[in-house]
């Protein structure tokens, strides 16, 4: 509309020049349209000075007021001075009456909706007088094109607004949304964090902790009647406390676990755990893997060792067995853990006891699973043992 705004001035002007070369009015014409461009320009202009051409533009001049508010008296101003240097030129050449169309959408766009449709049809009445007397005649087409002219554009002008209104509450709702998923993720992505970092601990430290305590309990017991095996029992705790110091400080860093941070793989730090398990708890551990190794996530790493470790633990503690077994099977699309014991087995839908619920257990390895889109599998009867599966597919880019 500024481009329109200009091109049909010049082009006005230049009518108006090559009818009337000489004239004594063109000093004034062309005077006044150049202090109609300067002052249609004098907006844009004023706030480019200021370096606020983004802000006081759009805000004092470029976008209407809110529905229901009224213009301020600059804008009432600026229009006043604009449209009556427009009627003086008017008056003075009938021919710049076509400059009126994009005043229309300058009045529509800056004044409230009555507002400016009394400046449309007081602009629609100077065009059809000075066309008529730019005739000389009585014509009635020049009669109907300029209400016809003013009825498109305020149709185009209110099409426009009702678009520009709905684009921007959809535009509010999508980052109203995106502010609220964003707060959510966080929420859930704390709640997520929190949880693995209590899976974290209950399958590190507390169960550390734990071994801790009973081997201090056993060595109390036998240091006055068996010196030797207490110290051995102390020891032991001792080296169960570097390995927790170990795994704190690599959780802290939010590192691998310690068993994994050296390199060797998941089937490595398994038979790794069974052999300390053997050696600490006094429980044989057998290891097998079957099936061809394939490099496997750092995630699921991760998750399988937890879950061996917080299975052999529940194992230790309660189930009263005299071996173990860990299996690690790896197949085309998932990898597979079973951790197997001849204990004393429990029946899988049952509640345990009040004194086997200190920790995650069996919950947390199931999350763990899950998290991964996993399964969790149980067998297990009273006096037959426990068999633990865990499967964790693998997505298809991971596929051996």
């Amino acid at each position: 509309m500024h481009a329109a705004f200009y091109l049909l001035l010049a082009t006005s002007l230049a009518r108006f020049l090559l009818r009337h070369p000489g004239g004594a009015r063109v000093p004034w014409i062309i005077a006044l349209s150049a202090v109609l461009a300067v002052l249609y320009a004098l907006p844009p202009l004023t706030a480019a000075l200021r370096g606020k051409r983004s802000a006081s533009y759009a805000s004092g001049y470029e976008s209407g007021p809110a529905p229901g508010a009224r213009p301020t008296p600059r804008r009432l101003t600026w229009l006043a001075l604009v449209v009556a240097v427009w009627l003086v030129l008017v008056i003075l050449a009938p021919s710049f009456a076509w400059c009126a169309v994009p005043l229309f959408f300058t009045g529509m766009r800056m004044l409230p909706p009555r507002a400016a449709l009394v400046l449309v049809a007081v602009l629609t009445g100077c065009v059809i007088a000075s066309q008529l007397r730019l005739a000389g005649r009585y014509d009635p087409d020049l009669i109907l094109g300029p209400p016809a002219v003013s009825a498109i554009a305020t149709a185009v002008f209110a099409y426009m607004q009702r678009q520009a209104a709905r684009q921007r509450e959809l535009i509010d709702d999508l980052i109203r949304t995106r502010r609220e998923l964003a707060a959510t993720e966080r929420r859930e992505g704390t709640l997520a964090e929190r949880q693995r970092i209590s899976m974290e601990i209950h399958d590190t430290l507390a169960q550390g902790l734990s071994s801790q305590q009973m081997l201090l309990q056993a060595a109390d017991r036998l240091w006055d009647t068996d010196p030797a095996t207490a110290r051995t029992h102390v020891r032991t705790a001792e080296s169960i406390t570097e390995r927790g110091l170990a795994e704190a400080r690599r959780f802290v860093h939010d590192l691998a676990p310690a068993d994994l941070a050296d390199g060797g793989g998941l089937d490595e730090a398994l038979r790794t755990l069974a052999a300390r398990t053997a050696q600490d708890a006094g429980l044989p551990v057998r290891f097998h893997s079957e099936g061809t190794p394939a490099p496997l996530p750092d995630r699921t790493q991760s998750a399988l060792l937890r879950i061996a470790q917080g299975a052999l633990a529940n194992v230790t503690e309660h189930a009263d067995a005299t071996t173990a077994a860990l299996t690690l099977t790896h197949l085309d699309d998932q990898v597979v853990l079973d951790v197997a014991d001849d204990g004393r087995g429990f029946t899988p839908t049952a509640q345990p006891p009040a004194s086997d619920r200190r920790g995650h257990g069996l919950p947390a390895i199931r999350a763990r699973a899950q998290q991964l889109g996993g399964t969790l599998t149980i067998e297990s009867a009273p006096g037959e043992g426990t068999v633990l599966s865990v499967a964790i597919p693998l997505p298809p880019q991971e596929t051996p």
